[in-house]
């Protein structure tokens, strides 16, 4: 059924003698090493996602005793 896709694809070149199923391989290999890099950067997003919120989870701020002060004085 996709005879005819087979010999358009072996009978076209790209510049250089390359062949279209040659590129197309490349730019498979392409996708896949961007994809493992995208996996990669979002779990480094969440890391410091994680650390961030930790530090502002962390901080504490100042609380002043304040109930033996009025403004009935």
């Amino acid at each position: 059924m996709f005879n005819w896709f087979n010999r358009v694809v072996e009978d076209y070149t790209l510049e250089d003698d390359e062949s279209l199923l040659d590129r197309i391989a490349d730019l498979e290999a392409r996708v896949i090493k961007l994809e493992e890099e995208n996996v990669e950067l979002t779990n480094c997003l969440y890391e410091v996602e994680n650390r961030l919120q930790a530090k502002i989870d962390n901080i504490h701020p100042v609380t002043y005793n304040l109930n033996n002060y009025s403004l009935d004085k």
